[in-house]
Parts: C-alpha cells; sequence; structure tokens
C-alpha cells in the first residue's frame, strides 16, 4: 500500500470539465479530512502511513478517507513538469490567448469536440493550461501557449493550432483572438506560491498550516 501511495506525485481539487452536471449541495470536510489534505498538499507522495504518523489519524481512516476523496472527485494527482525558463528552459515564453467563439458553438458541442480529438496533437507539445470560459454570453478557449520565444509562438499559433482549432470546431467560426505576455506565475492551484513557498518541488516546511486552504 505504502509504494502504491508514493507513486502518487500531484494533487489538486477539481471538478472534470467533462461532467456536464454538477451536485449542487455543498460537501463539508470533517476536520481529519482537512487535516489529510493540507499533508498531501505539502508532500503530495506522503504514503498513508506518513499521513497517519503526521496528523495523528489513524493509517486505515486515512487509507479509507483518502479513497473516498479521490472517488468523490475532491482529490486529484497531477506531475508539474516545468518546461519554462525556471526548470528545464525548454521554453522561455507563455501566451495567453483567448479566442472567442462565435454563435453556433456550445460548451457542450465544445466539449464533445475536444473528447473526440486524438490523445497526441501539436496542443500535447504548445499548451501549457487551457479552459473553456464565456465572454459576452459566447464560449471562449482559454490556452496557455508555451514557445521559444514571443515570435515563435505568435507563429506556431498561426500556422498550426488555429489551424487546428478551425479544423475541429468549424471555419469561421472564431470571432475574436487576444493574446497576453504571461511573465512569471504567483498562485497556482490556491495554495502554491512559486516565488514564495516551493523549493525543490515541494512546499517549505516552515510554510504555517493556517495558511494552507483546504475549504469548509
Amino acid at each position: 500500500m505504502e509504494n502504491n501511495a508514493k507513486s502518487r506525485f500531484a494533487r489538486i481539487a477539481h471538478a472534470s470539465v467533462s461532467n456536464l452536471v454538477w451536485d449542487t449541495a455543498m460537501r463539508i470536510l470533517d476536520e481529519q479530512e482537512k487535516a489529510i489534505i493540507r499533508h498531501l498538499i505539502r508532500d503530495p507522495r506522503e504514503s498513508d502511513n506518513g499521513v497517519g504518523e503526521l496528523t495523528g489519524v489513524n493509517v486505515r481512516t486515512v487509507s479509507r478517507k483518502r479513497q473516498r476523496l479521490e472517488q468523490e472527485g475532491i482529490l486529484s494527482y497531477y506531475a508539474n513538469v516545468d518546461l519554462s525558463a525556471n526548470g528545464a528552459h525548454q521554453f522561455t515564453a507563455r501566451h495567453l490567448y483567448i479566442i472567442k467563439f462565435g454563435v453556433g458553438i456550445t460548451y457542450k458541442r465544445l466539449v464533445d469536440d475536444i473528447k473526440m480529438e486524438p490523445s497526441n496533437t501539436v496542443f500535447t507539445e504548445r499548451v501549457f493550461e487551457s479552459h473553456i470560459a464565456e465572454i459576452d454570453g459566447k464560449v471562449a478557449l482559454l490556452l496557455y501557449i508555451d514557445g521559444d520565444s514571443d515570435v515563435d509562438i505568435v507563429q506556431r499559433m498561426h500556422e498550426e493550432l488555429i489551424p487546428t482549432l478551425l479544423e475541429n470546431h468549424g471555419k469561421d467560426l472564431i470571432e475574436e483572438i487576444s493574446t497576453v505576455r504571461i511573465l512569471s506565475p504567483v498562485r497556482v492551484m490556491r495554495n502554491y506560491l512559486p516565488l514564495v513557498n516551493m523549493k525543490n518541488g515541494l512546499m517549505k516546511p516552515e510554510w504555517p498550516d493556517e495558511a494552507i486552504y483546504v475549504g469548509r
């Protein structure tokens, strides 16, 4: 069990973009759940045994509650590979592209189109993160694009990414495109501040527990 738990690399609480129907009932976390999540935020590789020792919660309770949080979609695990200038230096620039679609593109259609895309596309290499949004009552895509330079991002966007979007979602349906040049992340997944509380891939031990928000 411990070895399996050690293979977990990162976590965020999230709502899956593929879930089109949400349960509106608020889920209140109990104190044991909050303690477990708080220690996983500090070190997502921690085993159930380790979490139990650090929180004083029985290890079987840790395992049961952790599994329940995972099954409910409250707790998820991800590995962040930093290819930017702060990490592997493979990409030195990042832009936020805001792509507003015109009439005819609905949220459901966009989600369905995304589900149908192949797993390995040009987006896999260049898109660091993406979100579906709403602007003035119309659906939009927010794309964080990585590149070798500002010029490289613009060129790749117009030569590869935009044509692919048009092919996937329909020609002449992009109404407006705007961009923002990203300089540096400040806060990630609510609790991680790369400039302040992160070192060697983990949260600094001296960062206080009361500064880690784990919900109500």
